[in-house]
């Protein structure tokens, strides 16, 4: 089954988003969202995963130093990039999406749209062409002009990180328990390698058993897949076995059912108040739509850069 929702938002751009507008290249580059959206669904047709990467690339950016497109940087003498960071290095991807769509779109409107405007409207893309939620994009930001590997290593949420550290991640950004919740649901896409949860699987907590919160099934199947050596820790497995490439509410049954592949995920069962979130949202598919749009609204607003600081880069890779 295939689940479309809308998220409305009328007016102008909400109180906090400085000078973000939803129709702020309404004149300098009326086709972006079409540009952006193809190029999305042409990625979609040749790599089926990355969808959710380019969904993963959007959450990276934003959530160290705010958006800014820092992700997008490749690191220079004066700065050691953020692609490096323990959790992007050889786990975040899409680049070359990005970098693709950034040529069409300055083929029609040079030096216009910035990379960090083209990688949140892909994001969103992502979403709607895996069968999700559609949410109005303020649009009008700028690319930094910086990057920080130390940052991201600090600010990154870890699938290994308690739920106490996580929420702490969360509202130091001013994004609520809630946004914690619905923003986990974006792992109904995707898929997570083996060490982030091979742990839970044979020595869990130095038991010498696996975690005993695990479903059986889901345990012996991640068991058989991963096995207990090194050689299998970059190997993929589908964060939601039910739905790796369409994104829907079952992420949260999973949870239910205590079917989280991700120790940290499997946590939001482990206090009342996400417990009762996770619950509602499993239960309900399209108040889950609505929530992750609204949220991925407050996710694009952090730490957004416009004029008259910032730049246009023409290449998202560097610096102008």
């Amino acid at each position: 089954m295939c689940f479309f929702w809308v998220v409305k938002t009328w007016g102008q751009a909400p109180a906090g988003l400085g000078q973000l507008d939803y129709d702020f290249y309404r004149d300098s580059c009326p086709h972006l969202p079409m540009i952006v959206r193809f190029g999305v669904h042409i990625a979609m047709r040749n790599d089926s995963r990355i969808a959710a990467s380019l969904l993963r690339l959007h959450f990276h950016d934003c959530f160290v130093n705010g958006c800014d497109g820092s992700i997008l940087l490749d690191g220079n003498e004066d700065f050691e990039g953020e692609k490096n960071a323990f959790p992007n290095r050889k786990s975040v991807r899409g680049f070359e999406v990005i970098d693709y769509i950034k040529a069409d779109v300055e083929r029609v409107c040079p030096e216009v749209v910035s990379c960090v405007d083209i990688l949140t409207l892909a994001a969103r893309e992502s979403v709607l062409l895996s069968g999700g939620p559609f949410w109005p994009v303020p649009l009008g930001r700028r690319d930094g002009v910086t990057a920080s590997e130390q940052t991201a290593n600090q600010d990154l949420p870890s699938p290994l990180e308690s739920l106490e550290d996580i929420t702490a991640k969360f509202t130091s950004k001013g994004l609520s328990v809630q946004d914690l919740v619905v923003l986990s649901g974006a792992h109904t896409l995707g898929f997570a390698q083996c060490f982030t949860f091979k742990h839970r699987l044979f020595n869990f907590k130095g038991t010498g058993g696996p975690d005993p919160t695990l479903d059986s099934s889901l345990l012996s199947n991640l068991r058989t897949s991963c096995g207990n050596g090194a050689k299998t820790d970059s190997k993929l497995n589908p964060l939601d076995a039910s739905s790796a490439y369409r994104f829907d509410n079952a992420f949260y049954s999973n949870l239910m059912s205590n079917a989280g592949l991700l120790e940290s995920d499997q946590a939001l069962m482990t206090d009342k108040s996400t417990a009762s979130m996770v619950s509602g949202y499993s239960k309900s598919p399209f108040l889950f739509g609505r929530h992750f749009g609204e949220s991925m609204i407050r996710l694009g607003r952090l730490g957004v850069i416009t004029h008259p600081n910032g730049q246009i880069r023409r290449n998202c890779r560097f610096v102008n």
